[in-house]
């Protein structure tokens, strides 16, 4: 979107047609009138897709009549991470900088916990998109500064925010890259600077990032929280504190679902070590991907007394159903060794036509298992293969619980 299309998105006129057409396939808006000289056909044809997107992402904000990019509404946090960070600990205060404004999701919800925030973006566009969404939700605490946001950081004395918050952008020249390093702005090279004008900042970086060597990035990492929702890992935060109270590196997954949150802790306290059992129970549990890649999966079987079913995977079992578990649980209606034949004849004895297929730690992939078996989906079966405490190839044909 250039500033002229944006200036013709904020007539009242093209603001009626958005509503008009907003049912339309946007790709079929913009056949239809492509060549008509008064209309800004892509700009509309964008914004019928982002509110459809929007509606998902957004549920409450995009009620109101805002204005998005494709690539700022992709980027941006969703509602509830952007939720679950401005209720963080200690998220509050007299002054906030967001370095990496972006469509202003994240901006939003820090402003009903600052008394000021300050939004930074380079871009000029999205910057006025972003003050005009502010304006149409209502927020007047939000400050809008367009410039490169490494300097205007610079810019202010030491000890102006109580909190910076950054979510790097981690696309360039069209490849999306994981390092913090290469992420833009570099909060690695900003550390020190960052500590200086705040005494805490919070990263949001990406769930694919590696968080085992984190803190000789960071020297003041204090917690890292991979953040899950339903069940699908969306974003890593990081937060530094100059002075910080908790131990160096705390690891916390956080899992949000239907209204719940369930937050998994490293912590202080009794460590935890794998209990294997050579015994599936009758029910068998499968983690958050938040809980897995925090690698607490050892906490949490200690807090819910699980055993796994073998020392390479994060695969539990156990006699009793916890109802409670955040991720999924099954009853186990067979285990058995992963003989192909034997299998193939349960498969027929048993009158099994569908399945859903996991696997760790096993050779074949679940796109080989379901040709070899001509196994059609299902969210309700499911078939877990794996490897049992003594390395032998496993099965599990269990039924998924509600």
């Amino acid at each position: 979107m250039n500033l002229e299309e944006l200036r013709r998105l904020l007539d009242p006129e093209t603001k009626g047609l958005i509503e008009k057409h907003i049912e339309e396939n946007p790709a079929t808006f913009a056949l239809k009138y492509h060549k008509t000289v008064d209309m800004p056909v892509r700009a509309v044809a964008e914004q019928i897709a982002c509110r459809r997107k929007a509606a998902k992402k957004l549920p409450e904000l995009s009620r109101r009549n805002l204005l998005y990019t494709s690539l700022s509404l992709e980027q941006a946090s969703g509602e509830r991470t952007a939720a679950y960070k401005s209720g963080l600990e200690g998220m509050a205060g007299k002054k906030m900088l967001d370095m990496t404004g972006g469509l202003g999701i994240d901006a939003v919800f820090f402003s009903s916990r600052f008394e000021e925030v300050v939004y930074v973006e380079r871009d000029e566009v999205l910057a006025k998109i972003a003050a005009h969404n502010f304006r149409e939700i209502g927020v007047d605490n939000i400050t809008v500064v367009r410039g490169d946001s490494s300097s205007v950081l610079e810019a202010f004395p030491d000890d102006t925010f109580d909190w910076i918050y950054l979510d790097p952008a981690r696309r360039e020249k069209g490849t999306r890259s994981v390092a913090l390093e290469e992420a833009r702005p570099n909060v690695v090279a900003l550390h020190n600077l960052l500590l200086q004008k705040a005494k805490k900042f919070c990263v949001k970086a990406s769930p694919a990032l590696e968080i085992s060597v984190l803190s000789e990035r960071l020297p003041l990492l204090s917690e890292v929280i991979v953040l899950s929702v339903e069940r699908e890992c969306r974003e890593i935060l990081l937060i530094c504190e100059r002075e910080r109270n908790a131990p160096a590196g705390v690891v916390k997954a956080a899992c949000l679902r239907a209204g719940t949150e369930t937050v998994v802790s490293s912590g202080e306290g009794e460590v935890p070590r794998k209990i294997i059992t050579g015994d599936i129970g009758k029910y068998f549990y499968e983690p958050d991907p938040a809980i897995i890649k925090a690698r607490l999966t050892e906490v949490l079987a200690m807090q819910q007394d699980l055993r796994f079913i073998n020392s390479r995977v994060d695969y539990l079992t156990s006699e009793r159903k916890i109802v409670s578990f955040p991720g999924r649980v099954f009853r186990v209606r067979t285990s058995m060794l992963y003989r192909p034949k034997t299998f193939r004849r349960f498969l027929k004895d048993s009158g099994i036509t569908e399945a859903g297929i996991q696997r760790r730690d096993f050779p074949l992939s679940p796109d080989e298992i379901r040709r070899m078996y001509r196994l059609k989906e299902s969210d309700r079966l499911f078939i877990f293969f794996s490897k049992d405490f003594k390395g032998r190839l496993l099965c599990l044909f269990c039924e998924r619980e509600t």
